[in-house]
């Protein structure tokens, strides 16, 4: 059935993805380590890793796993690391095992670990030396058995700064300790179905307790065909030299460059640390890079990093924005200095990750989403399940091969995420324009209500971040004697003359009056958790 938005596919591109999937992910790994054996895959400091080394040492690591810490088809093994050598490796050979990885974030509370650990039972981890500091705090409140730390040096060998083990801690395996007990090991290769789990990705944490979405190799394999569909001929298969800075335990940089881009030959080089803009701005004056993701706040910090601007981006054919709306104004800036828009993705750790692409209109900033990718359909609903009419807004849901199997443990929680016939209720409010593009509109939680009138603080931020004195904001609502509620805005200044009155004058010419934020607070810095998202809870502390 033909679609409003298949009109924008590109040349050649299928509706639906038609050819025979591989049978798992680990399938897929063994293709593209036969296939590209001898090129880079990891890069990180300055050293790198082929994909004839991540097969050797992520087959020690799969030995290990099973004959050490006994680790089954359908075990579930957690993995708190930054980006590095030690985190690839570990999910590769989790992959391998049969084993389900639970992605943590390493700059967990000690209460959101215990939680995570105890709700998928995990019983090994692998885990940063500068994490384990929160492990030792509930450690004996979980099923936690084996401890595998991971150093920031391992397989560098440049003497880079290991943070020691918490000595709470005392029974533990060196990563690196690990790998050479492997290389003795034997190591039997599960029989593994696209049915087969293997992630319990955890999300919700920002707003209360988190949840695992169950994603299977076949969420993974088909979403990466999916893309491979879409982008077409803007893959060099091979050749791709990929900057992963977003957190690879979340699912953007998970599946997109993790997975998605190791599988078609590409050379990953690992950000371990984003936030040290300096740094991350002088490794990619080295790197001849081809394909970046990031999120608004990521592309906001780069054009305001020193130096940023004497990069050649001369190699530089894709830049992917995901996780929360792209701004025009951000879009703008990037352009102006890459010479490259920004194109927006969408999705959630549910959907593993990617349900539409914005890839269209090479020469100008496109607002929105883009377009399904192909074997996806997406329904504007109102709150009673009904389709809303194109041009009206409604909850954005979802169906198509990449959707999750529902939440661990969790069947009402997943009853409730699904509508009757199949779709998931992604929790975005979002409309489908005449042209055939989808827009996000917001969160439908973050809406707010003034006096009747429905604001969501997406376009007011978008509108703030236009003016030349504001380095970025944020907004929500407030309560509001008068009218319900009101938008208020927090501004971190780039102009330190800025002032308040100012401000609100800029929105009085950009928006219609019940949108103006009637409060404007400065601040030094943008809450955000460590993927870029605003922390909009945190918000409404100032």
């Amino acid at each position: 059935m033909s679609k409003a938005w298949h009109q924008h596919y590109p040349v050649g591109c299928n509706t639906e993805i038609s050819e025979q999937l591989p049978t798992s992910m680990a399938a897929m790994f063994r293709s593209a380590v036969d296939k590209y054996s001898d090129q880079d895959a990891y890069q990180s400091f300055g050293q790198s890793l082929t994909y004839s080394d991540i097969d050797r040492l992520s087959e020690q690591f799969a030995a290990y796993l099973q004959q050490k810490t006994g680790v089954k088809k359908g075990d579930r093994v957690a993995v708190m690391c930054p980006n590095s050598f030690g985190f690839a490796i570990s999910m590769w050979g989790i992959i391998r095992a049969g084993g389900v990885q639970v992605s943590v974030n390493p700059l967990y509370l000690p209460h959101e670990l215990e939680n995570q650990l105890n709700d998928a039972q995990v019983e090994t981890i692998i885990i940063f030396s500068a994490s384990t500091q929160v492990l030792a705090e509930v450690v004996e409140n979980t099923p936690i058995k084996n401890i595998i730390v991971v150093n920031l040096d391992d397989l560098i060998g440049k003497g880079l700064p290991n943070t020691p083990v918490d000595p709470r801690i005392t029974q533990f395996t060196e990563f690196t300790e690990a790998l050479e007990a492997g290389k003795k090991l034997h190591f039997k290769a599960p029989d593994l179905c696209l049915d087969d789990l293997i992630f319990l990705q955890y999300t919700g944490g920002t707003t209360g307790l988190s949840k695992g979405a169950m994603l299977s190799h076949g969420n993974l394999v088909s979403n990466i065909h999916q893309y491979r569909e879409i982008a077409g001929d803007r893959i060099d298969y091979g050749k791709e030299v990929v900057i992963t800075a977003i957190p690879m335990y979340h699912i953007f940089a998970l599946c997109a460059n993790t997975l998605c881009y190791f599988s078609f030959g590409s050379v990953n080089v690992l950000i371990t640390n984003p936030r040290d803009m300096p740094s991350f701005v002088e490794t990619w004056k080295h790197t001849n890079a081809t394909f970046f993701t990031g999120v608004n706040t990521l592309f906001n910090g780069l054009v305001h990093t020193p130096g940023f601007d004497q990069i050649d981006f001369s190699s530089l054919k894709l830049s992917i924005g995901g996780g929360a709306p792209v701004q025009q104004a951000v879009s703008d800036k990037w352009k102006a200095i890459t010479g490259k828009g920004i194109k927006e993705g969408y999705g959630l750790s549910e959907t593993s990750p990617v349900l539409s692409l914005n890839l269209t209109a090479d020469a100008d900033y496109v607002n929105g989403i883009g377009i399904p990718i192909p074997s996806t359909d997406i329904s504007i609903r109102d709150e009673e399940g009904h389709a809303v009419a194109q041009g009206e807004s409604g909850e954005l849901c979802a169906k198509g091969p990449q959707i999750m199997q529902g939440y661990w443990q969790n069947e009402a929680a997943t009853a409730e995420s699904m509508t009757e016939d199949g779709y998931f209720k992604t929790g975005d409010i979002a409309m489908l324009d005449d042209q055939g593009f989808f827009h996000i509109v917001d969160r439908k939680k973050d809406m707010i209500l003034v006096s009747g009138f429905n604001v969501f603080p997406t376009e007011i931020e978008a509108e703030v971040a236009k003016m030349e004195g504001v380095l970025e904001s944020a907004c929500i609502g407030v309560e509001d004697e008068k009218s319900g509620g009101s938008p208020q805005t927090l501004v971190v200044k780039k102009d330190p003359d800025l002032s308040v009155e100012q401000v609100i004058a800029f929105c009085k010419t950009k928006m219609t009056a019940y949108k103006v934020p009637r409060h404007v607070v400065f601040i030094d810095e943008i809450p955000k958790s460590t993927v870029g998202k605003l922390l909009r809870r945190e918000l409404r502390n100032y």
